[in-house]
């Protein structure tokens, strides 16, 4: 089973913690994670892209010319396809992305990049962070004090506004939860910042 060390915020090492190798301990299932990062961001897409049809534009009332004698190829409308400011042939209409994948692979996903983060020395385990106002200086300093360089997830156990305000101003830190977490942020910051508690509810869910 994987042993990571657990810091205080001010980067002192306090413990270890044993992480459940079912959840931090696979071997990574790369075209799983794909599949459902895929997934993810097609699911985010609005869809709203719109072109105007022959139907749809205005004017194209009355046939531009007759239809034989004048040398010219017959035309029926100003609007057809081939006219400026003609209609749009076969254009893209508003639809939906979205579509559903396994949640036993969205799971799989989900352990399969925590093994990685694991692998890579990109988890950070602290015991808590116990910020009891919302300060934004503190936040930095106690992610200076852990090391952590480049973007970082921050991830809680349940909501905690004191964290998450004091980290909503800082370029490249998100916080988030462990019940709405995703494939697309754990691959999109490098460092991963969790509590023993974060990790206990992690085991809870995914074990």
């Amino acid at each position: 089973m994987p042993k990571v060390d657990v810091y205080d915020i001010k980067g002192k090492k306090v413990s270890d913690i044993t992480l459940n190798e079912e959840i931090f301990g696979i071997i990574p299932n790369e075209n799983i994670v794909h599949s459902v990062l895929v997934n993810y961001q097609a699911n985010q897409r609005q869809g709203t892209q719109s072109t105007k049809t022959r139907a749809e534009v205005s004017g194209g009332g009355k046939k531009p010319w007759k239809q034989k004698g004048t040398g010219r190829a017959r035309q029926g409308s100003t609007r057809s396809p081939q006219w400026i400011k003609g209609g749009i042939a076969l254009g893209p209409k508003p639809r939906s992305y979205t579509y559903k994948v396994n949640k036993k692979e969205k799971r799989l996903a989900i352990k399969s990049v925590l093994s990685s983060k694991v692998a890579e020395s990109e988890l950070i385990v602290v015991d808590k962070i116990p910020f009891k106002e919302i300060k934004t200086k503190q936040m930095v300093e106690a992610l200076n004090n852990l090391k952590v360089e480049g973007k970082a997830l921050i991830l809680l156990p349940e909501k905690d506004e004191n964290v998450q305000k004091s980290a909503r101003n800082i370029e490249g830190v998100k916080t988030t939860l462990v019940n709405t977490i995703n494939v697309y942020d754990l691959l999109k910051y490098t460092k991963l910042v969790v509590t023993v508690d974060t990790i206990k509810k992690l085991e809870e869910v995914y074990a």
